[in-house]
């Protein structure tokens, strides 16, 4: 029976599924790897010691805004340049936002203070790898909590030998590790394809993304593609 103060269904928990959730993350955490690599190499390029390397990939978390922010990042930092490195960080993880308004009818049900929680550490690939799950047909929530605490555990511990291996890497982007990521998500989402008639929020998204990079500086077209994606994807649902 459903909770009077929970009109969405409960999703149950298994370790089962937690253990399923950690092992169906594993072939993902190749590219994580090399992202992290990445990022605590840029950390230490930057001056950051590896306490604080550690510490932004434990609780900051978002590889994609550490990755643009450590690039970004001023030889003093001041109050504005804080300022603005924020702005950037929100901005890139915006899209959290959508991703987690799209988990709401499978953890709807759950108290407040067991779904936030978790959705804290969602991230790309486990919204990708738990939303094929889901679209299956399960429900355990333990499987997307497993998927999401192996990867972060993995992400944290990756980020020191990146950190360690900074100097001697030096421009990243000379080995090809900027386009990791990219080539990652682009094969994730290859499972997902359901034909060309599902195919119309993915053409709007990225073609709305490439006109905001051609128009505006910076990362909106993170933004606009993905809110333009979801528009066209819920005008086609209604549409059904």
């Amino acid at each position: 029976m459903t909770p009077p103060n929970h009109p969405d269904p409960l999703p149950p928990f298994s370790f089962a599924a937690f253990r399923a959730g950690a092992r169906a993350m594993l072939p993902a955490q190749p590219g994580l790897i090399a992202f992290a690599l990445v990022v605590g190499a840029l950390a230490a390029q930057q001056g950051f010691s590896a306490i604080e390397a550690l510490w932004m990939s434990a609780f900051v978390y978002a590889g994609m805004a550490q990755l643009i922010t450590l690039q970004m990042w001023p030889a003093d930092l001041t109050a504005a340049a804080a300022a603005s490195l924020i702005l950037v960080t929100t901005i890139v993880n915006l899209r959290f936002l959508l991703l987690s308004a799209a988990m709401r009818p499978w953890f709807g049900g759950l108290p407040s203070w067991q779904s936030y929680p978790m959705l804290t550490i969602n991230t790309d690939a486990g919204y990708l790898v738990s939303m094929r799950y889901r679209a299956a047909g399960g429900n355990d929530f333990g499987f997307f909590l497993g998927g999401a605490m192996i990867t972060w555990l993995i992400w944290v511990l990756a980020t020191l030998p990146g950190y360690l291996l900074g100097a001697a890497i030096g421009a990243p982007q000379r080995f090809g590790f900027d386009v990791v990521m990219p080539a990652f998500f682009a094969a994730m989402l290859v499972p997902m394809w359901r034909g060309r008639s599902r195919a119309l929020p993915w053409v709007v998204s990225g073609l709305v993304a490439l006109a905001v990079d051609w128009l505006i500086d910076g990362y909106w077209f993170l933004i606009a593609g993905a809110i333009a994606g979801s528009i066209a994807g819920g005008l086609q649902h209604e549409r059904e």
